[in-house]
């Protein structure tokens, strides 16, 4: 058995936010047993924001944690892929924002920065949790999300999007911290021309750029070193879905089967994961 982990010392982290253009600082600091990954705001007086999927109070485009409209910490989905793969249980993160920093818009900046950094074991058990029987999440379109019982985490992830760059994707494979490196972490947001014009026309991605997204112009990619890695637009979805899905509080042993889904589907299944204690079993 496994014991949790935290850092050993603070690590900070500075970026740009991607809405609002300013910079984010981010104080990645030691927490004690079995207190999860809890964020606070240092630039209101607020209550501390925990990171799990009961908190989520948006999911549109990001996943969004807060107490209340006006206490809300957006876009954790990639710092929490990060600290699920490296095994860290307990940090409070302060933030003086109310979004973490963008970096590179994937998961390999704050992989890097951290890996790089000592942690210290604490005299608990990780917590796991098991998926006993097969459960689904279906929207008004059809597009699905299932959890059944593995031992280990799998995703099976389908996307189709009308680009031609883009089009049908499949990722399939277990998530590793091997794969996870290679093949995930440096997978970025991506999105249409059209939708960064909208978006920047409404006042909101003042801080988005070439820089921090793959963005696609019919069937060309705007950026010019291209992309990373092959399908690296399912595999970004695949990302946020492995930061989805640590907001469980546990290390989840299933098999994930996604059809086009999103941040919406991940929070959903995790509502639905917790409803009945018939449904898992915690190892």
């Amino acid at each position: 058995m496994q014991n949790q982990y935290t850092l050993k010392d603070i690590v900070e982290i500075k970026g740009i936010g991607l809405h609002s253009g300013n910079e984010v600082i981010l104080k990645l600091k030691p927490a004690p047993i079995n207190s999860g990954i809890t964020f606070y705001r240092t630039d209101i007086n607020s209550h501390p924001i925990p990171a799990k999927y009961s908190s989520v109070i948006d999911t549109r485009n990001c996943t969004c944690v807060g107490i209340d409209s006006s206490n809300i910490v957006s876009t954790i989905e990639h710092l929490m892929a990060v600290l699920y793969i490296l095994g860290i249980d307990n940090l409070d993160i302060e933030i003086n924002n109310q979004e973490t920093p963008i970096l590179d818009g994937s998961g390999v900046e704050f992989l890097k920065i951290l890996q790089s950094k000592e942690l210290v074991s604490q005299e608990a058990p990780k917590k796991y949790l098991k998926v006993k029987k097969e459960i689904t999440y279906t929207d008004e379109n059809n597009n699905t999300i299932t959890l059944s019982p593995s031992d280990k985490l799998e995703i099976c992830f389908d996307i189709d999007f009308p680009s031609p760059i883009v089009g049908h994707q499949n990722f399939t494979g277990e998530i590793t911290k091997d794969t996870f490196a290679k093949e995930i972490a440096p997978c970025r947001t991506f999105c249409e021309k059209y939708q960064v014009d909208y978006l920047k026309s409404i006042g909101l991605i003042k801080g988005g750029s070439l820089e921090n997204a793959v963005v696609l112009d019919g069937d060309k990619i705007l950026n010019e070193e291209g992309f990373r890695v092959e399908n690296e637009c399912v595999n970004h979805k695949v990302l946020d879905t492995v930061g989805d899905l640590y907001t469980s509080g546990y290390y989840i042993l299933a098999k994930v089967v996604a059809n086009k889904t999103g941040h919406r589907h991940n929070n959903e299944i995790l509502k639905l994961l917790f409803a009945s204690t018939d449904n898992y079993e915690l190892i």
